[in-house]
């Protein structure tokens, strides 16, 4: 999938040679020493958390189905997207990107130094390597071939000002948060950039490859068009309208992109979507209803494509029915969800059962050992009679806002009559539902999206003093390991820190999580190079460079 010119030596070692290189860091060698053996020091590291895993894992440095062209797609063509998402509030400005149609038109105008593969894992874009020994502070070596669109050569200049800008409060970034944890961004040469953290985040590579952190122009203020190196240029942009992207002939990925002009807009009426895909209007539409995947399987010139994702809609319990309160009520409710049901009836078969933590199949750090928690209406009902809550009725709040929930709370209310339990569901508008009333009742329903992460995904959702800490709870232990962990650059304690995590969340959080979300996309059967990716659907916001019209 990558061109010849951009691999590594790391990728021609034999497999043999990769295991010893593994078992002398078992052993205790260390990173670079490996390195050395191999004439390689310097070289990029491939995950956001694999300084010292397994010697595929470290020295797989260049990206891969994310890279150069594979020679199998056409050029030319012009296709149409549609979202079911936009708002004057759409932006160009990678800092303030909202939701997926954002992250969509971003990947179109521009790049960042990493980019996250298939499984998450970051490689490497911009970037040519990423170098540290203590996940502190990093050596960052940028490529030489890279132009804007503007015609002006990429340096050191643009990371910078790309990174150090998300720290200005006035900005309004969306990674504010994150950017907090760099203490220092600063050229140490042209094609050179060293980024100093106030503590160790061995996730930093995987970090810099969302799309809040995509490379703009050094002093960029102006974003009505966009200046980026990606694989379009912006040839028109009207909020809340439309965007058009051409072909960006100086594109530094060899063959890429195939396509030669991409205009992506929003239908937020499904039906009207769905209408628009069948009659030949638009080329790629994302999301679609599983409940009108049959309308796409009844004509044979469009096709559906199932992203299974790390999103999911989840029950959350709070105040006097959740974790700190009432531990075994959160049990009753755990035990109560019929997970294959739900996955039958609210999202017609697509999804992937989950197990009451957040941490999905598809990451590396999934967890596969721990016990599958199964429909049990017994325990349920045990557990229910020693919480107290028995014969009484609770509301249970649910919204299309929160997608699959109206259909999980039928489902809980019908399974609650047979334990004495009487839930009350309260359907409220999805206009207002996350301001008004997400964590804000003790018993209703939170819709998580994928997170490129473990550490972004549980220091936002169950860290102790986590803003969206959905069921409040708190737990030292948890709060400790996800510390440790964040600065551990050992791949197998890392691993184990996670497989804790996920234990403790399983058993202890006030969240029930039934199953992993999938993402439906729709397109034109002529329309190639899609493929899943676990960031969500249309390849994970990244399906621009890739796509091409088999006509």
């Amino acid at each position: 999938m990558t061109d010849n010119k951009n691999k590594t030596e790391s990728q021609l070692i034999s497999g043999s040679e990769s295991q010893r290189i593994f078992e002398g860091l078992n052993r205790g060698m260390s990173r670079r020493d490996a390195l050395r053996m191999l004439g390689l020091a310097g070289v990029a590291v491939a995950g956001a958390s694999s300084l010292f895993g397994s010697a595929g894992q470290v020295l797989a440095a260049t990206a891969t189905g994310t890279g150069a062209g594979t020679g199998k797609g056409k050029r030319g063509g012009r296709i149409k997207v549609a979202s079911a998402t936009s708002s004057t509030a759409d932006t160009l400005d990678p800092a303030k990107g909202a939701n997926y149609t954002d992250y969509c038109r971003h990947n179109m105008f521009y790049n960042g130094l990493t980019t996250l593969d298939e499984q998450l894992v970051p490689r490497m874009a911009l970037a040519e390597s990423f170098d540290t020994s203590d996940a502190i502070s990093w050596t960052v070596k940028l490529r030489k071939d890279v132009v804007f669109h503007d015609g002006k050569p990429f340096t050191s200049a643009d990371v910078v000002y790309s990174l150090n800008r998300h720290k200005m409060p006035e900005l309004g970034s969306k990674a504010l948060t994150i950017a907090k944890q760099f203490s220092e961004v600063k050229a140490i040469g042209p094609h050179e950039v060293q980024i100093i953290l106030g503590s160790p985040n061995a996730d930093l590579p995987a970090i810099l490859g969302t799309t809040h952190f995509l490379i703009v122009r050094d002093g960029t203020t102006n974003f009505s068009i966009a200046n980026g190196t990606g694989p379009f240029k912006c040839v028109e942009f009207q909020p809340g309208v439309r965007s058009i992207g051409r072909r960006n002939d100086s594109y530094w990925k060899p063959g890429l992109p195939y396509l030669d002009e991409i205009e992506f807009f929003s239908i937020p009426d499904e039906a009207a979507r769905i209408s628009a895909l069948l009659a030949g209007d638009v080329d790629l539409i994302n999301p679609v209803n599983p409940r009108s995947v049959s309308r796409l399987q009844e004509n044979p010139k469009v096709a559906l494509m199932e992203t299974k994702t790390g999103g999911y809609t989840d029950l959350v319990m709070r105040d006097e029915l959740g974790p700190v309160q009432n531990p075994d009520f959160v049990l009753a409710m755990k035990h109560l969800l019929d997970r294959k049901q739900i996955n039958r009836v609210a999202y017609r078969g697509y999804g992937t059962i989950a197990n009451d933590q957040p941490i999905a199949p598809s990451n590396r750090y999934y967890f596969g050992g721990l016990p599958q928690r199964e429909f049990d209406p017994e325990k349920a009902k045990f557990h229910l009679q020693k919480s107290g809550m028995a014969g009484r009725s609770i509301p249970l709040v649910a919204s299309e806002a929160a997608t699959g929930s109206l259909d999980i709370a039928q489902l809980l209310q019908l399974s609650g009559q047979q334990i004495g339990l009487k839930l009350d569901i309260k359907r409220v508008p999805a206009d207002g539902y996350w301001s008004s009333h997400w964590m804000k009742h003790p018993l209703g329903f939170g819709n998580v999206g994928t997170r490129p992460t473990a550490d972004l995904l549980f220091s936002l959702f169950f860290q102790s003093d986590a803003g969206m800490n959905e069921s409040g709870w708190k737990n030292a232990q948890f709060d400790q390991l996800l510390l440790a962990a964040r600065g551990e650059t050992d791949e197998a304690k890392r691993k184990q820190m996670y497989a804790d995590m996920q234990v403790l969340v399983h058993e202890h959080c006030g969240i029930g999580i039934p199953q992993f979300n999938s993402s439906l996309d729709g397109h034109n059967a002529k329309l190639k190079g899609l493929s899943p990716h676990p960031l969500g659907g249309l390849m994970g916001y990244m399906f621009a460079e890739h796509v091409w019209l088999d006509a």
